[in-house]
C-alpha cells in the first residue's frame, strides 16, 4: 500500500503556524520511544515536523516572501519523503523491467562463466577452465552481459583461430581447440538465455567454428594381433586398451566401470549397462566373450564385488601414455596411436567387416549418425585404394 504524505500547519506561539508531514499509514518512527501513560512501545508515528514555520498573518512583503519561499521547501521536502516511501510504487511496471535488465546486463560474463566452469567435473571440467582462460585474456575479466553481443563473438571467434597456444608461444591455438573452447561460450550464452539474464538466445544468432577435418588413426586386425602378442610393461593398460578395441568404449568409461555394471546371460551372452560419461546416454552394449575375457573375471561376473571398479588402478597420465607407446614401437607399429585409437579401431574393423553404420553408431553411443559417418569415410577411401592396386597392362 502506498503512503500518502502531506503537508500540514499547526498553530505555535507568536502568531506562527509549524510545518509538518503527515503520513497515512503511518511509518516507523525513527526513534522509538516507550509511552510511560500505556506502557507500551510507541514503534510508528505520522508526523514529522520540519522545523520550518510560516506567519499566520503575514502583512508585510517580507513576510509574505518568507511564507511563499518556506511554503516551497516544504512542498519539496514532502514530495521526496512521498517518493522515498514509495520507491517500488513510483515506476510503472515498464519501468521496473527495464530497471531489472539494466542490473542484469550489469553482471559480469566472465564470473558466470566462472561459476559455471566450476560446476564441471572431469575432463569436461579441464576444457571449461581452458576456455575460460582465454575468454578472461581477450576480455580483460571484465565483460558485461549488457557488452554481449554478435560482432563481439565474432571477435572473439577471431581471436581463438589467430592467438598462441597457452601451451607454447611458439605455435597457434589448433582449429579443434578453438571449435571446443567457442563451445564452451556458446552453452554458458545457452545457460544465460535459461536464466533469464539475457532476454533472447544469443548463441543460436552465432554459427559454431567449424572443426578441421581430422585423420582418425585405426589399427589393422594384423596389428591388432600383434599387439596381443607384444609384452606390455603396463598389463592393465594393455587388458584396457584391447578391450577398447573389441568394444568401443571409451577410456573414461572403461576406467569407471564396475562389475555391476556387467551381466551374463544364458544363451544371449555378455551386457554392460552403463551410463557414458561423456554423453550422458544410458547404454545397454553386448561385449564379446573375447572382450570379456580381458577383465580376467569369473565366468559370471555377478561373482565379483560388484562396486569394485573392473580394471581397478587405470590411470591416464604421461608415464601410463609413456608405457602405451613403447608398446605400440615393440610391436612394430609406427602410427602415431593414443589410447583413444583403440576405440577408433573398433568402429574402422566394424565398417570393414560389413556392420551397417546405424548399428556402429548405436554400439559407440553416438547422439548423432553424422559423427559416425567419419569413420566411414575413411572405409571408403580404403576401398578406393585397394580397387586401385588392380591394374593391367594395357
Amino acid at each position: 500500500m502506498a503512503t500518502k504524505v502531506s503537508l500540514r500547519q499547526k498553530k505555535i506561539s507568536k502568531g506562527r503556524k509549524s510545518l509538518y508531514l503527515d503520513f497515512h499509514p503511518p511509518i516507523p518512527h525513527p526513534k522509538p520511544f516507550l509511552n510511560k501513560k500505556t506502557g507500551e512501545m510507541v514503534t510508528t508515528t505520522r508526523r514529522e515536523f520540519l522545523g520550518l514555520y510560516i506567519y499566520e498573518k503575514a502583512k508585510t512583503p517580507i513576510d509574505k516572501q518568507h511564507n511563499t519561499e518556506t511554503l516551497k521547501i516544504g512542498e519539496s521536502i514532502r514530495q521526496k519523503r512521498e517518493n522515498f516511501l514509495n520507491k517500488p510504487e513510483i515506476y510503472s511496471q515498464y519501468e521496473k523491467e527495464q530497471l531489472k535488465l539494466k542490473e542484469l546486463g550489469e553482471q559480469c560474463f566472465v564470473e558466470y562463466f566462472t561459476k559455471l566452469t566450476n560446476k564441471r567435473k572431469g575432463s569436461n571440467r579441464l576444457s571449461w577452465v581452458s576456455a575460460l582462460k582465454y575468454l578472461d585474456t581477450f576480455t580483460n575479466g571484465g565483460l558485461k552481459f549488457a557488452d554481449l553481443n554478435e560482432k563481439f563473438l565474432e571477435d572473439f571467434k577471431e581471436y581463438l583461430l589467430t592467438t598462441k597456444s597457452n601451451k607454447s608461444n611458439k605455435t597457434t591455438l589448433s582449429q579443434n581447440s578453438a571449435v571446443s573452447y567457442f563451445n564452451k561460450v556458446k552453452a554458458a550464452l545457452k545457460q544465460a538465455y535459461k536464466d533469464g539474464i539475457l532476454q533472447y538466445d544469443l548463441n543460436a544468432k552465432i554459427s559454431p567454428i567449424k572443426a578441421a577435418e581430422t585423420r582418425r588413426e585405426y589399427l589393422t586386425l594384423d596389428e591388432l594381433n600383434k599387439l596381443v602378442k607384444t609384452p606390455c610393461n603396463n598389463v592393465l593398460l594393455k587388458r584396457a586398451a584391447l578391450f577398447s578395441a573389441l568394444t568401443g568404449l571409451r577410456f573414461s568409461d572403461i576406467q569407471k566401470m564396475t562389475w555391476g555394471e556387467l551381466e551374463y546371460i544364458n544363451g544371449q551372452g555378455y551386457f554392460l549397462n552403463f551410463n557414458q560419461k561423456k554423453t550422458k546416454g544410458v547404454e545397454v552394449l553386448p561385449i564379446s566373450e573375447q572382450a570379456y575375457s580381458f577383465t580376467e573375471g569369473t565366468e559370471n561376473p555377478k561373482d565379483m564385488p560388484q562396486d569394485k571398479p573392473v580394471f581397478e588402478g587405470l590411470k591416464y597420465s604421461a608415464y601410463h601414455n609413456k608405457h602405451l607407446f613403447q608398446w605400440i614401437g615393440a610391436a612394430g607399429i609406427t602410427k602415431d596411436i593414443t589410447f583413444h585409437n583403440f576405440r577408433h579401431t573398433f568402429a574402422t574393423l566394424q565398417l570393414f567387416n560389413g556392420t551397417d553404420i546405424y548399428t556402429v553408431s548405436k554400439m559407440l553411443g553416438h547422439k548423432d549418425l553424422k559423427t559416425t559417418q567419419v569413420y566411414a569415410k575413411i572405409v571408403d577411401e580404403a576401398k578406393r585404394t585397394a580397387a586401385n592396386k588392380i591394374k593391367l597392362d594395357l
